[in-house]
């Protein structure tokens, strides 16, 4: 695997496997992978002749008081994971070499407007605008033919849909399956944080996403009365509901007529632990 950490570089390289016709997939990540990322590189190696993924921190999508300073930063085990996995390249590009006029408050931004607004971009107010930001850098920057991303993040992953869409980026936008512990919690870099007893409790939150789930199937269509019961029964738990939704997955619009396809969404804090998770219905 090569290591690279300049612009130069990266396109020097991407631009050889172009010259040869090689199909080239992108796995941007903030590092600290786990199984559910090395699952997404599994999937873009299965899709293309030529992986790259990149590790990078970024502060745009931070908020005050946010995690920034204390998120984990474990590059030399991540490089191991990704040369056992047989991953092409690895962007790992410093702060400056993806925003060079220094604070971030002079970047130029994306911004997808109505989907960046509601749930977490309502708790995490700008959160979504260094999200597109980056990741409309990042794909700038290799120019791949398709990209890969966990449905976790499933709002995360609409507003890249839409960002690409709409700035007509040639990249074909996966989305992959949330990978999950025994136990059910979907993993997460953040998970890390959850003490003994913490992590004991975190299942819950994909068991509560399930019995909606299961409501909802089962016909009951009082969305309303299903949210304000899970948010309870997390709380009753120990949980601290962000909050709880059942959305159309299309748009995470409120539902408007029965036969849409539905998510429901949840992030809640489980001490200082925010964790978020979704289950498709």
């Amino acid at each position: 695997m090569l290591t690279v950490h300049t612009v130069e570089e990266l396109r020097a390289t991407v631009a050889d496997w172009r010259r040869s016709g090689e199909r080239v997939a992108f796995v941007p990540t903030m590092g600290n992978l786990h199984r559910g990322h090395l699952d997404l590189m599994r999937e873009a190696s299965a899709r293309a002749g030529r992986v790259v993924t990149s590790i990078f921190v970024n502060p745009m999508q931070f908020g005050e008081g946010e995690d920034f300073d204390a998120y984990p930063r474990t590059l030399e085990q991540d490089s191991e994971k990704l040369r056992e996995l047989g991953v092409d390249l690895l962007f790992a590009p410093e702060v400056t070499t993806i925003y060079p006029a220094g604070s971030t408050e002079h970047q130029t931004r994306v911004e997808v407007p109505g989907l960046s607004d509601v749930l977490c971009g309502a708790s995490r107010p700008g959160h979504f605008v260094g999200v597109a930001t980056v990741v409309c850098k990042l794909f700038n920057l290799v120019q791949p033919d398709l990209a890969v991303f966990g449905q976790k993040d499933f709002q995360q992953l609409m507003v890249i849909r839409r960002m690409a869409a709409d700035l007509a980026f040639p990249i074909e936008i996966v989305g992959k399956e949330t990978v999950r512990e025994n136990d059910g919690l979907a993993m997460s870099s953040r998970n890390g944080y959850l003490s003994a007893q913490e992590r004991a409790t975190a299942p819950l939150l994909y068991r509560t996403l399930q019995e909606t789930a299961a409501a909802v199937k089962g016909g009951n269509r009082d969305y309303a009365s299903l949210e304000k019961a899970a948010e309870a029964a997390l709380q009753e738990a120990g949980f601290r509901p962000d909050y709880y939704a059942i959305r159309r997955s299309e748009d995470l619009a409120p539902v408007q007529n029965s036969g849409e396809d539905l998510v429901v969404l949840a992030a809640a804090y489980l001490g200082t632990t925010r964790l978020i998770d979704n289950l498709r219905v």
